[in-house]
């Protein structure tokens, strides 16, 4: 089964590409830039950039795109708007490649909670957010078919080590997690 890591809006870089290497031999990593390693200075920056240059809808475009090319069984892994790209498709009849999802703090799926999901998802939710009360969305998405919820004990950007909030504990625990999950599908 192929892997593909949706980055966040920092986009590739160094610290996503040495992440991929430690889930998987061969996976696939797409980001908003295509693969031009963008160095933001900081969040707000990669931010401001992703907003102004891309957007989330376009984002989901080309996530659609790449998995209506795929072959074989996908194994899709998400970041932020990463993850919320995952789940602004994850329920296109045209998708069919898919396997599971895991997304990891995907704020915008607040914004979509009407999506019902085709394909098993994991949804990682941080502690807590600054803009959204993350037990409500919790809540709201309870109970839909294919989708799992797990909420961690750290913040948002935990798993990036670009990221303020990045957590080496939580990072090793998540990494630990996926290769388990990868051996059991």
């Amino acid at each position: 089964m192929k892997t593909i890591v949706i980055s966040d809006i920092f986009g590739r870089t160094a610290a996503l590409e040495r992440f991929t290497a430690e889930i998987s031999e061969d996976a696939l990593i797409l980001d908003p830039y295509d693969s031009e390693f963008m160095n933001f200075k900081n969040e707000e920056a990669a931010y401001a950039y992703f907003s102004e240059n891309v957007g989330l809808g376009s984002y989901a475009d080309k996530l659609k795109q790449v998995l209506l090319e795929q072959q074989g069984e996908v194994l899709l892994i998400g970041f932020s708007v990463g993850a919320s790209a995952i789940w602004n498709i994850s329920g296109d009849e045209s998708i069919t490649v898919v396997k599971k999802a895991i997304c990891y703090y995907g704020s915008q799926i607040r914004s979509n909670v009407v999506c019902n999901p085709r394909f098993p998802i994991e949804l990682v939710f941080p502690s807590m957010e600054r803009h959204f009360s993350v037990d409500e969305l919790i809540h709201q998405l309870s109970g839909k078919q294919n989708v799992s919820i797990r909420q961690v004990s750290y913040l948002h950007g935990f798993m990036n080590k670009l990221s303020l909030n990045y957590d080496f504990q939580g990072y090793g625990e998540e990494i630990m997690y996926l290769n388990s999950t990868q051996r059991r599908d």
